[in-house]
């Protein structure tokens, strides 16, 4: 009985770790550039003396879905859209290296290239810095050129290039920042070969229809686990109320 309310348990823990994702990816259906997160279910046996008769499941995000999204023209020279695989190497809050399709790129005061959401733009040589400018533009190969305060415009100057990356052939994860990385460690190399179009963003690649239909399932889900582990209620009664010595 213990262990048919056990693995009812576990299994509704790894339903509510599915449904907090999805509702995470509903929340996030209008972000630039979010990738709607995948969930991964695994079975864990319980070692020990024995045969490994008990296993319970555990359900949590393990990746994300990494098909593109719709692409929108904005003709605002700072935004970009990412072809292909291709991905933006930016600085986590922790110093560690972490990648994004998030192309609304910002600047601050200082210069400093950020994303939308505040992690700062890495260039070839660390965070990318745009030095005082009357115009940039970011060029198809992730090149950022200036024109120099008072310069001709007709002579731009390049200051640093995107650090742009591709996943294909690595394992990437994502992380609870919704910054990807390297399993296990690492950075990934920079693609000469990446591509983007300027003055365009990238939408988040959530389908609103398929969410709804996974948070049903997920519910029913949810309820029968529920009416599980009124069943092993009322087994346990009914077996301890045979048990009982007659008065």
């Amino acid at each position: 009985m213990d262990r048919m309310i056990h693995l009812s348990l576990r299994a509704m823990q790894g339903v509510m770790n599915r449904q907090t994702a999805i509702a995470h990816n509903m929340a996030n259906a209008d972000t630039t550039g979010f990738r709607a997160e995948i969930v991964s279910a695994q079975a864990q046996y319980l070692h020990g003396e024995g045969l490994q008769s008990r296993a319970s499941p555990n359900e949590y995000v393990l990746t994300a879905d990494l098909n593109p999204g719709p692409v929108e023209q904005t003709g605002r020279p700072l935004d970009i859209a990412m072809n292909g695989q291709t991905m933006l190497a930016v600085q986590a809050p922790n110093g560690d290296e972490g990648y994004t399709r998030r192309g609304d790129l910002m600047m601050n005061e200082t210069g400093l290239l950020t994303t939308g959401d505040g992690f700062p733009v890495l260039g070839e040589g660390g965070p990318l810095v745009v030095p005082p400018a009357d115009s940039i533009q970011i060029a198809e190969d992730g090149g950022v050129w200036v024109v120099p305060k008072g310069g001709d415009p007709n002579q731009p100057q390049q200051v640093d290039r995107l650090r742009l990356v591709n996943p294909k052939g690595s394992e990437v994860v994502k992380a609870e920042d919704t910054l990807f990385r390297v399993k296990n460690g690492g950075a990934l190399p920079s693609d000469p070969d990446a591509r983007l179009q300027s003055g365009a963003l990238e939408g988040s690649n959530v389908n609103m229809t398929q969410a709804l239909v996974d948070m049903i399932e997920t519910s029913r889900a949810y309820e029968a686990q529920v009416k599980l582990m009124q069943s092993a209620k009322e087994m346990d009664d009914g077996g301890a109320s045979v048990m009982q010595l007659p008065r």
